[in-house]
């Protein structure tokens, strides 16, 4: 796949595209579905297909004070987007200037003059230009004007479920991780740099990998143990695990913690970076009257993952 990132020396070698355009956070399995209609329209046109993307969530330019968590950073964005077998891949960078063009200067300007688009397939569900007022008429209408064929993408209808990033959002932060990861069509997966912390897993049995949440910039699932598969930068292997959200009420934390105890393994990750799977969720938050009780309830938590993990290979 290739990579284009936007400036004014594109329009020197695109080849015209048929195209798709959103900012398919988690790329999940509507985007994919969404993507592979563009690769084939792409093949029966005999042009290459292209999916446009930003670098920054609209939100997070345009309501800045408001705290969005992603499923997917850019990076992972983009490595599933390659994964899918399109063409190129343009990154427009989205800022306040972008915010403000309308549809029809946003086609004219960009996706014909720039882009070369000759075939444009929205989403179902998608609307772009400044406040996204205009509909798909329009935007049929606008093509039609600029010489770009505006087609409405066929939805996913997977037993009648609306697959959508923001769907898929509230069920992690419900802790349905078996649910998001039907709707993502992989299982949900974070990242982040390995900290100190208080040590008090491993005063019980079970070292943890503390993951530094400044350096996670995606969704957090909701508090509780989850059975997880777990990637360090020391090795290609996903390792077995089982991971802790929460605030350690048994020893009256107050900070959100996310621990990670991987079966087997014994190495120091302080400063590596790790990638956790969730695979299913075992329990919620629990506040224990004893570390004896919390002990033995981290035993059951471990043989539950273990046979879960057993069952997802």
């Amino acid at each position: 796949m290739k990579i284009i990132y936007l400036n004014d020396e594109v329009n020197n070698y695109l080849p015209p595209l048929v195209a798709t355009i959103g900012f398919f956070d988690g790329v999940h399995r509507g985007h994919r579905f969404l993507i592979e209609e563009v690769k084939q329209k792409a093949r029966f046109s005999g042009m290459q297909s292209a999916v446009i993307t930003f670098d920054n969530h609209p939100r997070q330019v345009l309501h800045p004070h408001q705290h969005l968590s992603l499923l997917s950073s850019f990076t992972q964005k983009i490595k599933l987007i390659e994964a899918t077998g399109v063409d190129i891949c343009i990154i427009l960078h989205f800022d306040k200037a972008l915010s403000l063009l309308h549809a029809k200067d946003f086609m004219q300007s960009i996706l014909s003059e720039q882009l070369h688009v000759t075939k444009l397939i929205i989403g179902y569900d998608n609307k772009f230009g400044y406040g996204c007022k205009e509909s798909f008429d329009d935007y049929q209408r606008y093509g039609q004007e600029l010489g770009i064929e505006v087609i409405k993408a066929t939805e996913l209808n997977s037993n009648k479920e609306h697959i959508s990033s923001s769907v898929i959002r509230r069920l992690i932060t419900l802790g349905e991780i078996k649910a998001a990861n039907k709707a993502l069509g992989y299982n949900y997966v974070i990242e982040g740099q390995v900290i100190e912390g208080y040590h008090n897993g491993h005063k019980l049995g079970y070292p943890t990998a503390n993951i530094d949440r400044k350096t996670c910039f995606q969704l957090i699932p909701a508090e509780g143990v989850y059975a997880v598969k777990v990637k360090t930068d020391l090795s290609p292997l996903w390792l077995n695990g089982m991971l802790y959200i929460g605030v350690r009420p048994t020893y009256n934390g107050k900070t959100l913690c996310i621990e990670t105890n991987i079966f087997n393994f014994n190495k120091s990750l302080y400063g590596h970076n790790i990638k956790v799977s969730f695979i299913q969720r075992v329990r919620g938050e629990r506040k224990f009257d004893t570390l004896s009780a919390l002990s033995s309830q981290l035993a059951n938590d471990k043989k539950q993952c273990e046979e879960i993990l057993k069952e997802s290979i």
